[in-house]
């Protein structure tokens, strides 16, 4: 996610923290390459100017000296990025009863976002439904079917209808059985008349409580152009910024978003189900920074965990009978989460550590090896490991069967002994974890607790 401006910032950070004199060579190699990533990143030249001017200004002041001079341009620069990017976080609060209508063009995601957008609060205690009301392109109800089995979120479509307004009443007396209802529309090549006249009539018969306009990031600052249209005709109360992964122009993006007032409640950042995140300026400027994200990685585990599997697992656990199972159970909730990549990126500190891509991805490969072992073993195997530490040729048996290694074997043991020590190793007892809501200080202990014995 802006990789190359997140590389350029911490960088420009480290250089500015380590030099023991702030003089104008450092500040006009340092302002070069934030000029170069943050046009990259599709950010307005004239923006760019701006942050260029006023941090020269800050490093040539006489008015400041030594210290406070290098504090005062690493503060700088943080608070002009977050001014880009939205400044105050903009929360959308949804309450029981409320409808949302997503719009957008042809290509944004709108579809796939609407599912995503459903699953998100049907996870918060919402019983959400959507409704489709795309009737021009081929296929769109049958897609939103297939994704509503599996996020298992109700959809209400009629492939044979070619009119919303039809649509709507149709299902319009089991409207009343949800909390929320989500309204996925049609979209056009380009806002013409006809689409805005589609868009009014469907407000007029949904009545919505919020009108979400969804943009891909990968077209950068044509985003100012597509919201002021949209927010001409219609009234919008915010937008989700779709792609944020796989583009290099999300910094424009955002920051045309910012500059037409136009308020960005969350971002989509990959194909999977959970990749839908609250979008929070500050946080988000801290994990381009390096620095993390836990309320954003504590919002995932909220997201991915499935409360009931949870508290039954979290029950065996205290009572001593967790298995193999239930960890297998764990392991793929954590990948529901995304890749490993993501999910330390998130983490305070762990971009510092420069843990290869590589290497990661190595993890993840161990992670897919694990459930061929599991259904290598025998009943008595999965339910007591113990008995594989007393007799090394299961081991040997088990890897042959799964089609790998005893390391391998062994790998998931000692992951599945690690686990075990948790629930008993000082972390405040199974607090927080019932709810999938570890508070910070859980989090700190964990990583502190296991991150000497979690070898990659």
């Amino acid at each position: 996610m802006l990789e190359k401006l997140s590389g350029v910032l911490r960088n420009s950070m480290d250089r500015l923290a380590s030099a023991i004199f702030v003089d104008k060579k450092l500040v006009d190699s340092i302002i070069k390459d934030l000029q170069r990533a943050l046009i990259e990143s599709d950010v307005a030249v004239t923006l760019v100017k701006q942050i260029s001017d006023e941090l020269r200004a800050v490093a040539s002041s006489e008015s400041i000296k030594g210290v406070d001079k290098k504090e005062q341009i690493i503060k700088l620069l943080h608070d002009k990025i977050l001014s880009i990017i939205g400044g105050e976080k903009k929360e959308l609060k949804l309450a029981r009863g409320d409808r949302v209508v997503l719009i957008g063009l042809y290509g944004s995601g709108k579809t796939t976002t609407t599912n995503k957008l459903a699953y998100y609060y049907s996870k918060r205690g919402f019983k959400s439904a959507i409704v489709g009301l795309d009737v021009h392109r081929p296929a769109a109800s049958e897609q939103l079917e297939q994704l509503g089995k599996n996020s298992k979120i109700r959809v209400f479509v009629d492939a044979s209808e070619k009119n919303p307004s039809k649509i709507i009443k149709k299902f319009k007396s089991e409207f009343d059985d949800y909390d929320l209802l989500f309204f996925d529309t049609a979209g056009r090549h380009d806002l013409d008349g006809e689409l805005i006249e589609e868009l009014k009539v469907i407000n007029k018969e949904v009545k919505p409580t919020h009108v979400l306009l969804v943009i891909p990031a990968d077209i950068g600052q044509v985003v100012k152009r597509q919201a002021q249209e949209f927010k001409k005709s219609l009234d919008i109360s915010g937008v989700i910024v779709t792609r944020m992964d796989s583009s290099a122009k999300g910094g424009g993006a955002l920051s045309a978003c910012s500059q037409t007032g136009t308020p960005v409640y969350f971002i989509t950042t990959g194909e999977k189900l959970n990749d839908l995140e609250v979008f929070n300026p500050e946080n988000f400027v801290s994990r381009i920074l390096g620095m993390g994200d836990l309320e954003a990685l504590l919002d995932k585990v909220k997201s991915s965990i499935d409360e009931n599997s949870q508290k039954k697992s979290l029950k065996r656990l205290e009572e001593g009978k967790f298995n193999l199972l239930d960890l297998y159970e764990q392991i793929k909730a954590m990948q529901s989460m995304g890749s490993l990549s993501k999910i330390t990126s998130l983490i305070p500190g762990f971009s510092k550590a420069k843990i290869p891509e590589e290497m990661l991805g190595s993890q993840e490969n161990k992670i897919k090896k694990w459930k061929n072992i599991i259904d290598s073993m025998t009943p008595e195997e999965i339910d007591n490991p113990a008995v594989l530490d007393k007799q090394k040729s299961r081991i040997s048996r088990i890897a042959h069967g799964a089609g790998s290694t005893v390391s391998d074997v062994k790998a998931l043991l000692k992951q599945y002994d690690l686990i075990k020590e948790f629930s008993s190793g000082g972390m405040g007892g199974m607090e927080g974890l019932e709810s999938g809501q570890l508070s910070r200080e859980q989090m700190q202990k964990i990583a502190k607790k296991f991150g000497k014995k979690v070898r990659m």
